[in-house]
């Protein structure tokens, strides 16, 4: 895959193409890209992705801040396993959201990045307040040489597949579920820091995680099993997102992981982790005691889990 953010590359090639944001490139934007790769293929013309670093909506209004699945970098990733041939990066500016559809098929698509065949996804609208539908993306994209098409419906049985579903999933704690629609363990990134120390006195020790990109969402409150990377090496791992209420450690939520079969100073380094499952929810133990036991239980089925 070849990312393009200098348009001037594509002069004298032409491409099919579809638009969006494509945060998390799950199953229904798998669906979608694959739909489009069959149509190039036909065309016997690349196929581009069309997508934006930044969140429209963090653009038009400043004071939002957006909880995504992926970072931009990440993103790329996942659409490169596609296999598509391009994805062209546009800005999304205040101006380029003023224009209307009509404007942004001509200056955009047929002026700057030469569509040949545009794939609209099934309930896609784009152009200033996304006034007009599929019927006038058809008749302006005749008139400059563009054919549009309506992509297929792709609903994972009974449920759509969307980011907003995605991310109601793992703010839920359903991690598994959410993988099952991503293709992939949802994973955040981020460096090793200080904490309370409180966990190698339980005779578990953890290692702190500050989270690198704060617009990514964190799961719920609770025990999941995870696989955590580090060095160049992949563990297994247990990883708690909580305040520690058996402990009154106030109100502070820290995301913090026990890495199995592991020892050694690891602060400032980074480090991934990648959900695979819930363990349980958090719970206020009588004791620090009972909180231990659990601790010894939840590492046992961490350690099987992540075996089968």
């Amino acid at each position: 895959m070849i990312v393009i953010q200098d348009t001037e590359i594509l002069k004298g090639k032409q491409v099919v193409a579809t638009i969006g944001f494509f945060d998390g490139v799950h199953l229904g934007h798998r669906f979608l890209i694959q739909e489009l790769k069959e149509i190039a293929q036909k065309e016997k013309l690349p196929a581009a992705v069309i997508t934006f670093p930044t969140h429209p909506r963090a653009i038009l209004q400043t004071n939002y801040q957006p909880k995504l699945l992926n970072s931009f970098d990440e993103k790329l990733k996942q659409l490169e396993s596609t296999g598509i041939d391009y994805c062209i990066v546009l800005d999304f500016t205040p101006e380029l959201s003023r224009l209307n559809a009509q404007t942004f098929i001509s200056s955009i698509l047929a002026n700057q990045l030469h569509v040949d065949t545009l794939l609209i996804g099934y309930d896609h609208r784009f152009g200033y307040n996304r006034t007009d539908g599929f019927e006038q993306y058809v008749t302006y994209g005749a008139a400059y040489g563009i054919k549009v098409k309506k992509a297929s419906q792709y609903s994972e049985g009974e449920a759509a597949v969307s980011s907003s579903e995605i991310r109601k999933l793992l703010s839920e704690c359903q991690v598994e579920k959410a993988y099952h629609l991503l293709t992939y363990p949802y994973s955040l990134k981020g460096h090793i820091v200080s904490g309370y120390k409180v966990g190698r006195k339980l005779g578990f020790p953890t290692a702190n995680i500050q989270v690198d990109d704060p617009s990514k969402i964190i799961p719920g409150i609770g025990v999941y099993a995870v696989w955590v990377y580090l060095n160049g090496q992949r563990y297994k791992g247990m990883l708690y997102i909580g305040n520690r209420p058996t402990l009154d450690n106030g109100d502070n939520i820290t995301l913090e992981v026990n890495i199995l079969n592991f020892t050694g100073d690891i602060y400032n380094n980074e480090i991934s982790v990648s959900f695979i499952y819930q363990v349980r929810e958090d719970i206020k133990f009588q004791s620090v005691d009972e909180l231990i036991t659990q601790l010894k239980k939840d590492r046992e089925t961490v350690n099987q889990l992540l075996t089968e």
